[in-house]
């Protein structure tokens, strides 16, 4: 393109004409940034990051979880938007003297379900830490991992998931492929850094699909029940920190100290509310099982739809899915499955939805009443690769709902609404 004068600026001129500007000091406590949440439930809230509690929890968990000494490469395939970006794009590989790799593209489609391998084979990248949702995309696209037999991975030594929860056959099938070990980790935008993982520089614990692992040092995850009172191991209740936070967590939000107390420190006295549900094994592994949002309850029974997704999630049909709770006049609530199928599936759709509903009431039995499933051609998700669940809830009962700001494609919900339609939800519930 030609430069036009008087509108344009030659970089390389403009520098020349600079005059350098000192590094100013800080605070430790001093904000760092302001970053918002994805707002797929309510208002999106501002997450102060501090200066100095930042840094040292980001260059620690560089060794200390990934594995990632000096000199190497990693890349987290994230936009620089997200708290994935900031931390693990960003602060952390600079932090720990790494080379980072910034990625403008997808894991599909741009051109290829092989476009992951490319560029692991030619930046040899040690580890990869990206969301569950791109596996599925490419599990979809290339169910039997074609392309990965196109590039040399032999620098590649470790894959992490986070953003959302990693159902095991997603799990299973990135290690099939791959032959290393596939890491979930949980944390959060407000924690800025793992809470809980797989230590990989540390101490290296047994993989248990469907589980992010144990805690990380620093951090004292445990699960209460409804009464505030500690779960017993394998009762699912709500999973909380207990106080004081690690290094890197958020210290409050922005303009919003009050908000701060009533979001995360109001409803268990002495910790901070993740808003997730979950529950502890006998061996201290943690399983977060939804949002606290997502645990429906049919006919008082209390059930969570990660659970049921992760039985939708395995089978040999199904790249991605979500279960849904949808208000019923006799039961309260009633779980409603969605779909995305594998490329290539060409089996009538009904039989897929018998078979998954038969696989429920198998593995979680008929209390699930399990008994809707719809195949659609894609989900509605936010830019970060998070399902709108709630979005997707409030269209099948009718409810107003806000189009989320971070939606990728707000034309999926339309088509969400027209099968839900076909079905009897959403525009086709009677009364």
């Amino acid at each position: 393109a030609e430069m036009v004068a008087g509108r344009d600026i030659d970089w390389a001129e403009a520098v020349k004409a600079a005059s350098p500007a000192p590094c100013v000091p800080v605070a430790a406590t001093d904000p760092l940034y302001i970053l918002y949440t994805s707002g797929t439930t309510g208002q999106p809230k501002g997450v102060v990051r501090d200066n100095g509690g930042h840094m040292v929890a980001l260059k620690k968990s560089m060794k200390t979880v990934y594995d990632i000494d000096p000199g190497e490469v990693f890349w987290a395939a994230s936009d620089v938007g997200w708290v994935v970006g900031h931390s693990y794009i960003v602060y952390a590989p600079l932090l720990q003297g790494c080379t980072t790799i910034l990625y403008e593209g997808k894991p599909v489609g741009t051109p290829d379900a092989g476009a992951f391998w490319r560029v692991i084979s030619e930046y040899k990248v040690k580890a990869l830490f990206t969301a569950p949702t791109a596996f599925r995309a490419i599990k979809r696209d290339d169910p039997n991992a074609e392309f990965l037999k196109k590039y040399d991975l032999t620098c590649f030594k470790t894959l992490f998931l986070a953003g959302e929860r990693c159902d095991p056959d997603t799990l299973h099938w990135a290690q099939d492929h791959l032959k290393v070990p596939v890491i979930d980790h949980w944390w959060q935008t407000e924690t800025g850094w793992a809470i809980c993982a797989n230590p990989m520089g540390l101490e290296r614990f047994e993989v248990k699909p469907g589980s992010p692992t144990k805690a990380v040092p620093g951090w004292d995850v445990q699960v209460l029940d409804e009464a505030h009172h500690p779960a017993k191991p394998g009762q699912v209740g709500a999973l909380v920190m207990k106080l004081p936070l690690p290094p890197g967590s958020l210290p409050t939000l922005w303009n919003a100290d009050e908000r701060y107390i009533q979001s995360y420190l109001e409803e268990f006295p002495g910790f901070y509310k993740t808003g997730d549900a979950g529950f502890i094994d006998e061996d201290g592994y943690v399983y977060v099982m939804s949002r606290t949002d997502d645990i429906i309850n049919v006919a008082g029974h209390r059930l969570s739809t990660g659970a049921m997704e992760e039985v939708l999630a395995s089978h040999k049909d199904v790249a991605e899915c979500a279960v849904i709770g949808v208000a019923d006049d006799l039961k309260g609530q009633l779980p409603l499955g969605f779909m995305v199928l594998k490329a290539g599936v060409a089996r009538p759709h009904n039989e897929i939805v018998k078979e998954v509903v038969a696989m429920v009431r198998d593995r979680i039995g008929p209390v699930a009443a399990f008994k809707t499933a719809l195949v659609v051609k894609r989900l509605p998700k936010t830019r970060s690769g998070k399902i709108l669940r709630g979005t997707m809830q409030k269209i099948a009962d009718q409810q107003d709902y806000k189009m989320p700001a971070t939606i990728d494609d707000p034309l999926i919900l339309g088509e969400i609404d027209e099968a839900l339609t076909e079905v009897g939800y959403a525009h086709g519930r009677k009364g």
